[in-house]
């Protein structure tokens, strides 16, 4: 048929080599162009489907009705159907709602009786990184969000030296030459040369083109996962070869009623420079090599890491608060609904991927990196810690948590904690400087697991609305049961626990009537005094 068409004439032969370009554009080099309207519909197909089907039966009703005023009663009852169903799913906020209940019944939750002591606990806080790395680059560069990661069992914060969004040709024709990696233990990281790691990369999040990272992992798609996956966010860490790659988290929309964001594995990229060739892999099939998420536990630099998207970990942590049942979040209930504070003045919000070590029964549980939430009651004037839920960074299945209310602890939530901070140093000009991210500091202290809020001092220049790094900031631990603030020295960690015990210790011993050997096991103990003491040492000073 194809052939006889094409014999006809010229005007034919143009037709066909017009649709087979159009084809060819469609099913290679424009993927990454159309697919956010494939996932448009993939996320909204079955309420499109509803819609079509009550517009279809109401104008199929409207044609057969001979009488104008049942036509118009009919046409006005079709169009109505549809604005309360929109209004009901998109404004009420169904759709989100039943999404999220979706989300929570997928989860492999499991409750842990003891919290998880942290470990490796980072000073600088999320901006102030960023800070200081755009301190420490020119004019045309720029550099990647920073990703918190493990890289050869550190935990680093890493980033490219990307070209800057503002410079076209540079986007276009320059690659990715240097990453910066620095430690997150460290008060003050140093951005000299190093951790300047030379690594060359023809696909980056600010290059232009196919060589974007976005449409280098779309165009690597089958059609099957155009409709299911999405790019998220890029991680560089190093690979089992001891090479450093780029990993992009992908998600996963599963189901087909009210559809719901999951991990989907990660795409990995690697190093080198393009030529020819690596132009047209990128322009036809992307690049990169994608592993599925029920694999990733086979890649040993992939375990225990930071890989999980925040936008999947969010709406898992979100979902706790149907821990009371489907009708509990419900307006007129809410008895143990909770939500995910997020504090007006902190630039980052939650999760914080902190590491933790596990210990006990939990043996499903692995030492290293997780997302922590610290959820709290639905109501905006209740700030007390509900829930601590453990995502594990690496995508795998299980879903921690820990049930504060549940034991009736009466701690105070990371909403709260603003303000103690504040109060405790009343002479801070409070009004450039802010305590920001909240994330656990959870310890072995006077015989007894301890939870207390980790926080760093970000000053905000004059005109910005950013907080910006400093050298060595001023850290402030709060006891979430005590509601008391422990100053503690940024730059001497293992004095932390003593800092701890001095202004705490008389606290606990007196409210939890510990012992002095408890309380304060290192201290030297004062001989006790006696009569025959008393006679020895008369006889000594004769």
């Amino acid at each position: 048929m194809i052939k006889r068409f094409w014999n006809k004439g010229t005007k034919q032969k143009i037709i066909l080599i017009v649709i087979g370009l159009i084809l060819f554009c469609a099913l290679f080099i424009l993927r990454d162009d159309y697919q956010p309207f494939l996932l448009f519909l993939r996320k909204y197909l079955f309420v499109l489907i509803l819609f079509v089907v009550i517009l279809y039966f109401g104008i199929r009703s409207f044609r057969k009705t001979a009488s104008t005023p049942k036509k118009l009663l009919k046409g006005f009852l079709t169009l109505a159907s549809v604005v309360l169903i929109y209004v009901v799913l998109f404004t009420v906020g169904m759709y989100e709602y039943m999404q999220t209940y979706n989300v929570y019944n997928n989860m492999n939750l499991q409750e842990i009786a003891e919290l998880p002591l942290s470990r490796n606990e980072r000073i600088q806080p999320y901006n102030n990184i960023k800070t200081m790395a755009y301190e420490s680059i020119t004019e045309t560069q720029e550099v990647s969000p920073p990703q918190l990661v493990r890289v050869d069992d550190r935990n680093q914060w890493t980033m490219a030296v990307q070209p800057s969004q503002e410079y076209f040709i540079q986007r276009t024709k320059d690659n990715i030459e240097e990453l910066f990696s620095v430690s997150s233990t460290s008060p003050s990281p140093r951005f000299s040369n190093d951790n300047r790691i030379p690594a060359t990369f023809s696909i980056g999040e600010s290059l232009a083109f196919s060589r974007n990272t976005y449409n280098a992992v779309v165009q690597r798609f089958n059609p099957w996962q155009l409709f299911n996956y999405e790019p998220h966010e890029a991680y560089y860490m190093k690979n089992d070869q001891g090479n450093w790659v780029q990993v992009v988290s992908l998600i996963k929309w599963k189901g087909f009623f009210f559809p719901y964001p999951s991990f989907g594995g990660v795409m990995v990229l690697e190093t080198g420079d393009h030529d020819f060739n690596d132009y047209l892999e990128r322009l036809l099939i992307g690049k990169g090599t994608f592993i599925p998420a029920e694999d990733v536990q086979k890649y040993p630099y992939l375990t225990r890491q930071n890989t999980l998207s925040e936008k999947v970990s969010r709406i898992q942590a979100k979902s706790m608060m149907f821990l009371g049942g489907f009708m509990d979040p419900l307006p007129w209930n809410k008895k143990t609904a909770v939500k995910i504070p997020d504090l007006k003045e902190d630039q980052n919000q939650q999760p914080f991927v902190t590491d933790f070590k596990f210990e006990g029964s939990v043996n499903t549980a692995y030492d290293g990196l997780y997302h922590w939430f610290g959820l709290e009651p639905i109501g905006v004037e209740r700030t007390g810690l509900s829930i601590s839920v453990f995502i594990p960074a690496d995508g795998s299945d299980n879903v921690y948590y820990y049930n504060h209310a549940s034991k009736k602890e009466g701690l105070a939530g990371v909403s709260a904690m603003p303000a103690k901070v504040m109060e405790s140093r009343k002479e801070y000009d409070w009004t450039v400087n802010k305590p920001v991210e909240f994330r656990p500091f959870i310890r072995d202290i006077a015989g007894k697991r301890r939870l207390f809020m980790l926080s760093t001092i970000a000053a905000k220049r004059e005109n910005s609305d950013q907080f910006d790094g400093g050298s060595t900031p001023d850290l402030a631990l709060v006891d979430v049961s005590y509601k008391d603030v422990v100053w503690i020295d940024a730059k001497h960690p293992s004095k932390w626990n003593e800092q701890i015990i001095d202004q705490l210790g008389e606290t606990w011993k007196i409210t939890e009537r510990l012992s002095d050997d408890v309380v304060f096991p290192n201290r030297t103990k004062v001989p006790e005094v006696t009569k025959d003491s008393i006679t020895i040492q008369k006889d000594s000073l004769k």
